[in-house]
């Protein structure tokens, strides 16, 4: 039986914070933070609580499984003691919720760094566990009378926002497990599930006739001196190699385009080429290997590389593109490869988890600052009154379009969070 760790946590005061630095740097804090902006039903009491936050107003935080508790003081000095209660999970969300963490060695060694894989919160929120709080989760109480979020309770929740970055167990704290439990329960699960392998594997090497014993490592060590050396690695070409020309005296059969496939065997060479020059680049082996293209990405690629303009047609054809429609994602593919096309291309809706991260972003972003308006659709957020928009990646990045023509389209690379990505391109 594990031995809880005491049920309530005192953090004490943080002095006032250094103007324009945001308080919250993690995903988690910041999901924290939009649990807490997207709630309040009167802004301007967030606003004042972040600035009461700010400037040190919070005192010491009792942490406990199920609330927080502080007192904040008003700038004449008023003192209020302030509440934030948050539900605590059942027996059986804990279970789902350790089983998940246990499962996976890296969890518990971020939670052992104070991180909170992203993984595992998307993995706990599709069993039925929102680890993060979400609208609504964040119940407020203050003596100062006020029924919703007040500056007392908002300013309680910016505060906590910087635990949260410098220790998540703040957060299964309050969902009513300290660490010291949290660590026994995923040490003796993990413990349990290497027991259970070995138990199979020793069940299976007693199955295991004699001629299935293999050969003793101590022999295939000592064969391996005798192998051969492998060859040295080969040196790259200055220039792709040049494909045989199909001009001969035969005549080609009418529906063979000549020109066509000289382009495809010349647009192999060069891609051979550029393969082989990253397999000889420093540190490609400890690189994830790139996924392949689909027959559509592929024939983008080969239009941004191809000059004929029969050649791009019937790519475009091939491709059930018009060819502005495959002019726009030769553009897409310009500044993104596939994943610039895939923001152009794809019309998708995000997961739960995805659009926590995104609104996140966008309050870090803009936190001290005012934010502009944005409208969102599945995953574009358009700017209101302005030309532009930003489109959430697969892979998390912003991308930046402008409206041109009547449509969409891509106005520059990437960013990693949609501030860089709307500043890079400057409204029309």
């Amino acid at each position: 039986m594990n031995t809880r760790d005491p049920y309530e946590k005192t953090f004490p005061a943080v002095p006032a914070a250094t103007r324009g630095r945001g308080f919250a740097h993690t995903w988690w804090g910041h999901a924290w933070l939009r649990a807490l902006e997207d709630s309040a039903l009167d802004g301007t009491q967030v606003k004042q609580g972040r600035r009461y936050a700010r400037s040190g107003a919070v005192g010491a935080v009792s942490v406990r499984p199920g609330g927080l508790t502080a007192v904040v003081r008003d700038p004449d000095g008023t003192a209020h003691r302030t509440d934030v209660l948050i539900q605590e999970f059942t027996e059986a969300e804990w279970d789902r919720l350790l089983d998940l963490a246990a499962a996976e060695a890296g969890h518990i060694a971020a939670l052992l760094d104070r991180e909170v894989p992203p993984e595992l919160a998307e993995d706990a929120a599709a069993a039925g566990v929102e680890l993060l709080p979400g609208i609504g989760d964040l119940d407020p109480r203050c003596d100062c009378g006020e029924w919703d979020h007040c500056p007392h309770t908002a300013a309680l929740c910016y505060q906590v926002a910087r635990l949260l970055d410098q220790d998540p167990f703040v957060l299964l704290l309050l969902r009513g497990r300290g660490e010291r439990e949290v660590v026994d329960e995923l040490a003796e699960r993990s413990a349990a599930e290497a027991d259970a392998a070995s138990e199979a594997g020793a069940d299976a090497g007693a199955r295991q006739t004699p001629a299935d014993e293999g050969i003793p490592a101590a022999e295939v060590f000592a064969a391996g001196a005798l192998l051969p050396a492998l060859p040295p690695l080969p040196e790259l070409p200055p220039v792709p190699g040049q494909p045989p020309t199909l001009d001969t005296e035969t005549g080609a059969e009418p529906e063979l385009d000549v020109d066509a496939v000289e382009f495809l065997a010349q647009a192999a060479a060069a891609e051979a080429r550029r393969r082989l020059a990253e397999a000889l680049a420093p540190g490609h082996a400890d690189r994830a290997p790139a996924a392949p293209l689909t027959l559509s990405e592929d024939a983008v690629r080969l239009t941004a590389e191809a000059g004929d303009f029969r050649v791009r047609s019937r790519l475009a054809a091939a491709t059930r593109r018009s060819r502005a429609e495959l002019e726009l994602a030769v553009r897409a593919w310009g500044f993104g490869a596939a994943p610039g096309l895939a923001a152009l291309e794809d019309d998708r809706t995000p997961s739960r988890s995805e659009l926590a991260r995104a609104r996140a972003a966008l309050a870090a972003a803009w936190a001290d600052e005012e934010a502009p308006v944005l409208r969102r659709v599945r995953a574009r957020w358009t700017q209101e009154g302005t030309g532009r928009q930003l489109r959430l990646g697969r892979d998390g990045r912003w991308w930046p379009f402008r409206r041109e023509g009547g449509q969409w389209v891509p106005s520059g690379p990437s960013a990693p969070d949609p501030g860089s990505a709307l500043e890079a391109d400057p409204a029309p």
